[in-house]
């Protein structure tokens, strides 16, 4: 597993679309090319790389109830426009966990990093992100993830 370390995000300015439903079902290729589109219809400059916000635990919400924001961050202002929201989000403190591996992975990475934040005298205190580096490329039948899983917290 790879290191966990805490950082500190910059401000940013998000167009999303929400999604509710299981987590691994949402349909992201669909949502970013919907982003991109609607970026570029009004001339607002997108930021490289897409993020997921995950408002719900899995462990705790039927997955057929979980909400997510998939969003790409955007330089400039711009309307909301049908399904397309805009919101600030603010700089927080985050632990970090990169990832690259098979999405069924996945909690096992949320797990490790759940551990560190207990163990280290912090507390998750927000929803769950993951930054997109690149895209997901399947491999052996497998979809291949590559993500920065940021976790909001405060020392306790």
């Amino acid at each position: 597993m790879a290191k966990v370390k805490v950082e500190k995000t910059k401000p940013m300015k998000l167009a999303y679309v929400e999604h509710v439903g299981p987590y691994g079902s949402i349909p992201f290729g669909q949502y970013f090319e919907q982003l991109y589109g609607w970026a570029k219809e009004r001339k607002v400059r997108p930021g490289f790389h897409p993020l997921g916000i995950f408002r719900d635990s899995p462990k705790e919400t039927p997955p057929e109830r979980c909400r997510t924001e998939v969003a790409i961050p955007i330089y400039g202002d711009a309307a909301p426009s049908g399904n397309v929201k805009v919101k600030d989000l603010p700089a927080m403190d985050v632990a970090t966990l990169s990832f690259k591996g098979p999405s069924s992975e996945y909690q096992a990475a949320y797990d490790a990093l759940s551990a560190w934040i207990a163990e280290h005298g912090y507390e998750w205190v927000g929803p769950s992100m993951e930054v997109y580096s690149k895209k997901p490329e399947t491999v052996g039948g497998q979809t291949i993830m590559y993500a920065k899983i940021e976790a909001p917290v405060r020392k306790r």
